[in-house]
């Protein structure tokens, strides 16, 4: 795999991505491949974008939330977006520690039931 410029093949195995995600990005804008042919070619901007969007995904970030945020860097610079991002991260952070109360909620609630289902057995 060339590391300056990735075919569609290589980019879905780089990112352990489906060829319909990888196509589906593409279709809402987020990807921007240069094309030969019938070939799509993926170059550092794009392999760069690529792991921005994953890791947004994985703090749990919505798709168009990411999108407009890659724009940012086109449209007002790299500070604008770094800004936007603390913003962003700000925000995230809070309903992800939401998130995480209501698990630990969900889990303190479920061992009582088991422990409370397995006296009632006599275990």
């Amino acid at each position: 795999m060339s590391e300056t410029r990735l075919s569609f093949k290589e980019m879905c195995a780089r990112f352990e991505v489906t060829p319909r995600t990888l196509r589906y990005y593409e279709y809402i804008e987020l990807l921007s491949p240069g094309r030969e042919g019938r070939s799509r070619w993926y170059g550092p901007r794009e392999i760069a974008r690529m792991t921005l969007i994953l890791r947004g995904r994985k703090f749990g970030f919505q798709l168009e939330e990411i999108r407009q945020w890659l724009q940012m860097y086109e449209s007002d610079g790299t500070e604008a977006q770094m800004r936007t991002w603390v913003e962003m991260a700000d925000k995230q952070l809070v309903e992800l520690g939401d998130q995480r109360a209501q698990l630990d909620a969900a889990i303190d609630e479920l061992k009582a039931l088991r422990d409370l289902t397995l006296k009632q057995l006599g275990d």
